[in-house]
């Protein structure tokens, strides 16, 4: 499936891509590949401690703090800018900080099977729903507390059972499990300090547009998570791919990029 680039490369528009935990801003790279060579301006930012970013969990005690590269490009771009934000697994909670703080810079919040915060509830609701619900097998996932003293995040490293069987089950075993294994580094849900948060409010975050993408396959975030997180916080459209696991950035890149391209046409228009 190939994309037709606009007429007017200036008819693009600026696409801010949002990894999920544990990966980097090099997991969108079919998909960003893609979006630019049909025309369209994509970000896909390193959020502290992940990608090349160089810092350890260790010096990223708050969710803010590792939020804060994406927080940076949003106060950089120039006046009267606005991007299409798409957060993917705990980027969707990384988005909803955007959208709390830069409402007038995002266009649409896209949340690709992501946990998507309401502004009624600590922005760990929806984290903590997710965990108390069980639909997770963790596998060979590690926790791991980084301090004595339990005042930083609790650390979480994919192992391979869990990669393989419920984030990337339809990829190639051969290039797309072998790249996300080798790049994977230790990261954080950050519950314990968005446990703390004030919700989000509905002035600011929720005032954004938001979309949201289920992906029908996701053994890791279920569809019926998904749907059950679009229930509790209706969004502006809701839209399907069928075939793609949770990193779909890797099992359906044409088809997700067609989906993002449509949906930045449509909100920015």
């Amino acid at each position: 499936m190939e994309m037709e680039a606009p007429a007017d490369q200036a008819s693009g528009k600026h696409i801010v891509l949002v990894h999920g935990a544990c990966v980097g801003g090099w997991a969108w790279f079919k998909v960003a590949t893609r979006l630019r060579d049909a025309g369209h301006r994509v970000s896909a930012p390193d959020l502290a401690a992940s990608g090349v970013d160089p810092r350890p969990l260790r010096e990223v005690p708050t969710f803010r703090d590792y939020t804060k590269p994406l927080l940076d490009l949003l106060e950089c771009l120039p006046p009267g800018e606005k991007v299409v934000l798409v957060g993917h697994s705990l980027g969707g909670v990384n988005i909803a900080l955007a959208c709390e703080l830069f409402p007038e810079k995002v266009a649409a919040a896209v949340f690709l099977s992501a946990f998507m915060p309401d502004h009624r509830s600590s922005p760990a609701y929806v984290l903590e729903k997710f965990v108390e619900g069980g639909t997770l097998d963790w596998m060979d996932t590690e926790f791991k507390p980084q301090d004595p003293e339990g005042k930083l995040p609790t650390a979480m490293q994919f192992g391979p059972l869990v990669t393989r069987a419920k984030f990337l089950q339809l990829c190639s075993p051969e290039q797309d499990l072998t790249l996300g294994r080798s790049l994977m580094r230790v990261g954080s849900m950050f519950v314990e300090d968005l446990r703390v948060q004030p919700p989000y409010t509905e002035a600011r975050y929720g005032s954004v547009r938001r979309v949201f993408i289920v992906l029908k396959d996701d053994n890791a975030i279920v569809e019926g998570f998904q749907r059950w997180m679009v229930q509790n916080y209706p969004v502006e459209e809701v839209k399907e791919i069928d075939g793609a696991d949770h990193m779909a950035l890797f099992s359906t890149p044409a088809e997700l990029a067609h989906c993002l391209a449509d949906i930045a046409v449509k909100y920015t228009a």
